[in-house]
C-alpha cells in the first residue's frame, strides 16, 4: 500500500474567521454579496463571473473558497448569502429552506504532467493507476517512469465524484494528498516528471504546465464524454435581490461565455 502524505501542510483556522462571526446584515445586502465559492467552481467560474459581474452591477461580492460542503454550511449557518458546490445538497436541506441551481456541466479531467508522454487512457487503466495496480507509465504506453498520485483531499467535491464515477467507489491509492482540490493542478505542474491527478476541466484549463488525458479515446471537450461534475448554486428559499440579480447573470449571455471558454457546458434556466 502507498504511504499516503499531505501535499500542504493544514493550517487549522476557523474558516470563518476571515469574515466577523455574525449573519449577513440585511440592510448590506444590496450593494454588498457574500459568496462562498467550491474551490473548484472558484477557479473554473466565479473568479471570472465576481469580476464581470460587480463591473455589470456596481455590486460588490466578496468571496470566501472553501470545500463545496463547507462552503453551503457556510450559507446554511447565515455567514453568506449564496454558496457554490461541485456537488449536489442533500434532499434534507431542500426541507430546510435552501434551493439549489445547477448552472452547469463541467467534466472531470485526468490530468497529467506534460512530460508523461501518455496521451489516453482506458477506464481500467486509470482505475488501476488509482488503486496502485499500475506504478510506472511504461505500463500504458509512457515512459519508464514511476507514476505519482496525487488526489484532493477526500473531503472535496471532485474526490468523491472521481470516486463514485470513474472509480466506481474503490479506493483510491495515493502518493500525496492536497488539501485543497485545486493544489492538485499546481502539484502535478511543478512535481517532478510522472505525477496524475484529476480536477474540473474549467479549473485545469488556466493552467498550461499540465496536459489533460484522453480516456477511452474521448476528449472532455466531447458530448459523449462519460464524466462530469454539475456546478450549482445554493441560495435560501427566498433569496435577496441581490442574490437573484446574481443568478440571472449567471444565465446572461456573457456568463455563459465565460462558462463555454473554460471547457464547460452552460445549462439553460
Amino acid at each position: 500500500m502507498k504511504k499516503a502524505k499531505l501535499l500542504f501542510p493544514i493550517i487549522i483556522v476557523a474558516f470563518l474567521a476571515a469574515w466577523a462571526v455574525s449573519p449577513v446584515a440585511a440592510a448590506s445586502v444590496e450593494k454588498t454579496l457574500k459568496l462562498y465559492s467550491s474551490n473548484q467552481v472558484y477557479k473554473a467560474f466565479d473568479k471570472e463571473q465576481v469580476e464581470a459581474f460587480s463591473n455589470a452591477t456596481g455590486i460588490e461580492v466578496k468571496v470566501k473558497t472553501a470545500s463545496s460542503g463547507s462552503s453551503v454550511h457556510a450559507l446554511m449557518s447565515g455567514y453568506c448569502d449564496i454558496a457554490s458546490t461541485a456537488r449536489a445538497m442533500y434532499r434534507r436541506h431542500q426541507d430546510y429552506g435552501f434551493l439549489q441551481v445547477p448552472f452547469c456541466r463541467d467534466p472531470i479531467a485526468v490530468i497529467i504532467n506534460n512530460q508523461c508522454g501518455v496521451d489516453n487512457l482506458t477506464e481500467q487503466q486509470l482505475q488501476e493507476i488509482f488503486s496502485g495496480g499500475v506504478s510506472n507509465w511504461n505500463q500504458v504506453g509512457g515512459p519508464d517512469l514511476e507514476i505519482t498520485v496525487i488526489v484532493p483531499s477526500t473531503d472535496t467535491a471532485a474526490n468523491k465524484n472521481f470516486r463514485r464515477q470513474v472509480m466506481k467507489d474503490k479506493d483510491i491509492e495515493h502518493d500525496f494528498m492536497a488539501h485543497d482540490s485545486t493544489m492538485a493542478i499546481a502539484a502535478v505542474a511543478h512535481f517532478p516528471c510522472g505525477a496524475v491527478s484529476f480536477i474540473s476541466r474549467g479549473a485545469a484549463s488556466h493552467e498550461k504546465a499540465v496536459k489533460v488525458v484522453r480516456i477511452n479515446g474521448k476528449s472532455p471537450t466531447d458530448k459523449d464524454y462519460p464524466y462530469f461534475q454539475t456546478f450549482y448554486y445554493v441560495t435560501r428559499a427566498e433569496p435577496s435581490d441581490a442574490v437573484k440579480k446574481f443568478l440571472d447573470f449567471t444565465f446572461s449571455d456573457g456568463a455563459k461565455k465565460i462558462i463555454r471558454k473554460n471547457g464547460m457546458v452552460p445549462f439553460e434556466r
